[in-house]
């Protein structure tokens, strides 16, 4: 069965060939999106598509024999469901007349029309919302280490220039003290010397009135 045949076999079941036909396109177009997207598309009792990536492997070429390296890539998949299962290995017996029996799906999945459209349109959203969130946490990540090493960059500036201040002060300091040692025995030379000259002025004066 084509995608042709299938739509003429619901037709009648949807209300004409055209409907048919857009609740085809419209259940296909919203599984592919959903499955690129790298979500799971699960319809209860019938299966589930889903995206899987296959590594990068080497596989042999059946003609050849020759070993050929086959690069990564991603997949879809799908996997029956139970109720599935159970008809096609004969366990369950189809229903010679209406739909087949297997469970109903969950609200907003594969019922064709608007609400299949709404549904895929949602699942970009999302997407699109996860990617968004991802690229601000990772911005806000970068602009907090930025932060951080700005704020240590500063904090070793400001140390340094303390240290450079105190070792300035210290110098100062010890100029001053030595400027102090020098200073200190010129004046006490000074001091010894003057009584000498004193000394010297008496006798003088003493040999002047002797001689008179």
């Amino acid at each position: 069965m084509n995608k042709a045949q299938l739509v003429e076999a619901i037709a009648d079941k949807v209300g004409g060939r055209q409907q048919a036909a857009d609740a085809v396109d419209a259940v296909l177009d919203a599984i592919v999106r959903a499955v690129v997207a790298g979500e799971r598309v699960s319809v209860t009792g019938f299966g589930s598509f889903e995206k899987v990536d296959r590594p990068a492997r080497y596989a042999r070429n059946p003609q050849t024999g020759e070993r050929v390296r086959v690069k990564k890539t991603s997949v879809p998949r799908f996997r029956a469901g139970q109720g599935f299962k159970d008809l096609v290995s004969g366990s369950k017996k189809l229903p010679r007349g209406g739909e087949v029996s297997v469970k109903k799906a969950p609200k907003g999945s594969l019922s064709g029309g608007s609400s299949t459209r709404t549904t895929a349109k949602a699942a970009a959203k999302k997407a699109t919302a996860k990617k968004t969130t991802a690229r601000g946490t990772a911005a806000k990540k970068t602009t907090a280490k930025k932060t951080t090493a700005a704020k240590k960059t500063t904090a070793k500036k400001t140390t340094a220039k303390k240290t450079t201040a105190k070792k300035a002060t210290a110098k100062k300091a010890t100029a001053k003290k030595a400027t102090a040692k020098k200073t200190a025995p010129a004046k006490k030379a000074t001091a010894k010397k003057a009584p000498g000259k004193r000394a010297s002025a008496r006798k003088t004066t003493a040999k002047r009135t002797a001689r008179k």
